[in-house]
């Protein structure tokens, strides 16, 4: 509870640990689901992350519109957002930077004449690897095969560039529109936004279908597979996650909340949201145009 305008002392909350057990209830449950186990551990831990992101917003929104929220609490809201953002930056240079690891060094690194009896003879150093070690050691009963064809980046993976860069005029139009407290075209933007949040993943979701059961492009389609999936999959959670934080914001503009002054829970949305966009750029660039 904010009582003082100087200083804020929250107050205490199990939230975070009940968050800390969802996160490694999904986790866990996600290796042991792409290793051949039950989904069950997954959907409960994204059960209780849901459960807690209803009470935890419940909560915080149940205070600033109690004014309870004081100046210096709006501020370290904004550090927090900040370097959450950049946490999740970190994250994906990470994975980023795996991918150029292996196609620029490692990749050219094996198949150099100094190093070619480290794999079999006839290795092509040329990325994306469409046979892995495992093909050519054991032939058609290899169980990690490479991809039989490569998405096409100017279908599916194109119609989705479009669609996010597109969502990010449209948050930026209702953002735009609560400063001017239009209150119609804030809700119209938004949801036009969050839309376009939900076709983006039904996209994704036949983008997966069709590499699955017409390209052979799986996890188990050796590095290629591996990095393909670990890139576009996360960035699929991260856009799953700022559509239903648009979302709240929808309901609560619906609700009347917000004004063009007070309105740091739809802002923290859509800065999320244009990270979300910014990163997938660099996807369709690097593992999509440039990797195929």
């Amino acid at each position: 509870m904010a009582t003082d305008s100087n200083y804020y002392v929250p107050e205490q909350s199990k939230l975070p640990i009940i968050m800390a057990a969802g996160l490694g209830l999904v986790a866990v449950g996600a290796a042991s689901w792409v290793g051949g186990g039950s989904a069950m551990m997954f959907l409960a831990g994204s059960l209780v992350l849901g459960l807690t992101f209803y009470s935890w917003f419940s909560t915080v929104i149940r205070e600033n519109m109690a004014g309870m929220n004081s100046e210096q609490l709006k501020r370290s809201y904004v550090w927090g957002i900040s370097w959450f953002i950049f946490s999740e930056v970190m994250f994906f240079a990470a994975f980023f930077g795996a991918l150029f690891y292996v196609r620029m060094l490692a990749v050219p690194w094996l198949g150099s004449e100094l190093e070619s009896d480290l794999l079999w003879n006839g290795f092509e150093a040329a990325w994306p690897l469409m046979t892995t070690p495992d093909m050519a050691v054991a032939g058609d009963a290899a169980k990690f095969k490479g991809p039989e064809a490569l998405v096409d980046p100017w279908h599916l993976p194109l119609y989705n560039t479009i669609i996010l860069l597109t969502s990010s005029i449209t948050v930026h139009f209702a953002h735009t529109a609560l400063k001017k407290d239009n209150r119609k075209g804030f809700n119209t933007w938004l949801a036009i936004t969050v839309a376009l949040g939900v076709l983006f993943l039904f996209f994704q979701v036949e983008e997966y279908i069709e590499a699955y059961q017409e390209l052979g492009l799986t996890l188990e389609s050796g590095i290629y597979g591996t990095t393909f999936f670990l890139l576009t999959g996360f960035h699929g959670a991260h856009v799953t996650l700022g559509t239903f934080m648009l979302f709240i914001q929808l309901l609560r503009g619906l609700k009347g909340h917000f004004t063009h002054d007070d309105a740091f829970g739809f802002e923290a949305s859509s800065w999320y949201w244009h990270f979300v966009d910014v990163v997938w750029v660099g996807l369709f660039i690097f593992v999509y145009v440039l990797g195929s």
